[in-house]
């Protein structure tokens, strides 16, 4: 693709970005998990989840894509490069929207854990 081979860089390309798109997800998912345990409803903290972390996933996938810019043009490191981007594209969008329907699909059935006060635990 774009004329690069498939060399050791662009596997090192794709484990870096492994951890890039697993940590936009544990975000993700984090955040729900305050929402809902601040009693707010499963659809409604999805919805407020991907309002607030839209803007630094954004953020971090466009550092990785400038910064993979810079390597483009080097016959070495254009295999690394490309599978950066790409796949910058590729996460962010099943960060986005896969990991919170994927989420909202697996707990929509599972009853909500009461909150207990301070004072019924002894």
């Amino acid at each position: 693709m774009m004329g690069a081979y498939f060399s050791a860089t662009s596997m090192i390309g794709f484990i870096a970005l492994a951890g890039v798109m697993v940590r936009n997800s544990i975000l993700l998912v984090d955040f729900v998990n305050i929402r809902l345990e601040e009693g707010i409803p499963l659809k409604q903290a999805i919805i407020e989840a991907g309002a607030v972390r839209t803007t630094p996933i954004l953020l971090t996938a466009g550092a990785v894509a400038l910064g993979a810019v810079v390597i483009l043009f080097d016959p070495i490191f254009q295999g690394l490069a490309i599978s950066l981007m790409g796949g910058t594209v590729t996460s962010t969008f099943l960060t986005l929207l896969v990991v919170p329907l994927l989420y909202f699909k697996m707990l929509k059935n599972k009853k909500p854990e009461p909150v207990l006060e301070l004072d019924e635990v002894e």
